[in-house]
C-alpha cells in the first residue's frame, strides 16, 4: 500500500478525492444571475444533511483556471436561493452540456437544451426534464481557502419538493425509475441500475 501526505499539489489531493468517493451523486443547481438570466451547473460533492428542518449541502471549489469563486455561489450568496435538481441517466448528455464555463450571464438552459420552469417559492428556475426539483433557501456556508482547489459546504433547506408522479410508488422514490447516474473519476459516470438489498441491524428504520 502506497501513503501520500496532502501538503502537494492540490491537484494530487483532488485527483485521489474523486477516485476513492464513488459514486458521487450530481447536484444540478439552478440560480439567478444579476443580470436575471438563468445559470445551470453540476456539482458532484453533494449531499443530504438533515431531515428536519430538510438540509442539503454542496462543496463548489474555487476556480483552478482563474482562482475566482464559481458562478454558482457567486448567485447564491447574492439572491439567498437556488433549486437542485437531481440528475438521471436519459438527460445527462445534457447535464454534462451545463459543466460548460460560460462567461458569466449566459444562460446554460440555452447552451444545453435544457428547459426552465418556474418554481413555486423562489426565483431560480427549475429544469423540466429532472424528475426531482429541491427548492432551497440559503442556510450558511463554510469556506476553506482562497486558493485554486479550495472548497466550500453551502447548505440550503429545502422548501419545496417537486418528484415526478410516476417515478413514486407508496410516497417512495423507485431508484429503478428514477435511473439516477453517479459522477465517477476523470470522465467516468455511474449507472445505478444493479442494486441489491441488505437488512440493516438498527431496531427502527423509516424506510424498509
Amino acid at each position: 500500500m502506497k501513503s501520500f501526505d496532502t501538503n502537494g499539489a492540490f491537484a494530487d489531493n483532488y485527483k485521489f478525492l474523486i477516485g476513492s468517493i464513488l459514486p458521487r451523486p450530481i447536484a444540478v443547481v439552478s440560480t439567478v444571475n444579476e443580470s436575471g438570466t438563468n445559470n445551470v451547473a453540476p456539482f458532484s460533492f453533494f449531499t443530504a444533511v438533515s431531515a428536519s428542518p430538510m438540509i442539503v449541502a454542496f462543496c463548489p471549489m474555487i476556480r483552478s483556471s482563474t482562482g475566482t469563486i464559481k458562478d454558482t455561489p457567486r448567485n447564491i450568496f447574492r439572491e439567498k436561493e437556488f433549486v437542485i435538481n437531481i440528475a438521471s441517466e436519459g438527460i445527462i448528455e445534457k447535464i454534462n452540456m451545463t459543466s460548460t464555463e460560460l462567461p458569466y450571464g449566459e444562460d446554460e438552459f440555452v447552451l444545453s437544451g435544457l428547459t426552465p420552469i418556474d418554481s413555486e417559492k423562489i426565483k431560480a428556475k427549475r429544469i423540466k426534464e429532472c424528475l426531482i426539483h429541491f427548492e432551497c433557501i440559503y442556510r450558511d456556508h463554510l469556506s476553506y481557502g482562497d486558493k485554486p482547489g479550495a472548497g466550500m459546504i453551502i447548505t440550503g433547506e429545502v422548501v419545496k419538493v417537486h418528484i415526478a408522479e410516476e417515478i413514486l410508488e407508496d410516497h417512495r422514490i423507485i431508484t429503478k425509475k428514477l435511473k439516477p447516474v453517479g459522477r465517477g473519476v476523470g470522465n467516468d459516470y455511474f449507472r445505478c441500475d444493479d442494486t441489491f438489498e441488505l437488512s440493516r441491524l438498527m431496531k427502527a428504520q423509516i424506510q424498509k
